[in-house]
């Protein structure tokens, strides 16, 4: 699999992706239609400064549909394929309740939220979400990446995104993303 961003990343483009096939991602899942975007940017667009460590640094609203009906969890990975250390980790979040079709804008950063969901830690070393932060010079990919899990996953909170991905094999049933750019 190339590294990303991947051939289906750049033809997808779009506010959503299909899902990646067991023979074609990297953590499998059965091809299914599924939409991830933004009310604060569209994909491909520029991130707006609140959503940045140079603004108020809380999280984009997220909000999906068309899911597949036999999903138990949503898992959420958010990160910066550019940086200049590799890729680097903004936000990791998991088990989402599956009735859950949203999260709001500036999404709290506790370990556990009231309905079960909890954080892991990115790579600023915090739990919750942490935001684009690049160095200065050329604008940044920030790729927002659902998955439609087929169960919960046994992970504490505090989890890294290299955990999660190891959670989450053999559980992927769809895949969507959408991805933003931000320079300082």
């Amino acid at each position: 699999m190339p590294s990303r961003p991947s051939t289906f990343a750049m033809l997808c483009g779009l506010a959503s992706c299909l899902a990646l096939g067991a023979a074609n991602g990297p953590l499998g899942g059965d091809p299914v239609s599924f939409e991830l975007k933004s009310s604060d940017f569209t994909t491909g667009s520029t991130i707006p400064q609140q959503f940045t460590c140079v603004g108020a640094d809380i999280s984009p609203a997220l909000k999906w549909n068309d899911a597949p009906a036999n999903t138990q969890s949503f898992a959420l990975i958010t990160d910066d394929p550019d940086a200049p250390v590799g890729n680097w980790v903004h936000w990791v979040l998991y088990n989402l309740p599956a009735s859950v079709h949203s999260l709001p804008q500036n999404f709290p950063k506790s370990e556990k939220a009231p309905d079960g969901t909890l954080q892991g830690r990115n790579d600023f070393g915090k739990i919750g979400y942490g935001g684009p932060c690049p160095p200065p010079g050329k604008p940044h990919r920030y790729f927002f990446k659902l998955y439609a899990l087929d169960t919960q996953l046994a992970l504490k909170p505090g989890a890294a995104k290299k955990d999660l991905e190891r959670a989450m094999q053999s559980h992927i049933l769809a895949q969507a993303e959408t991805m933003a750019r931000f320079s300082r």
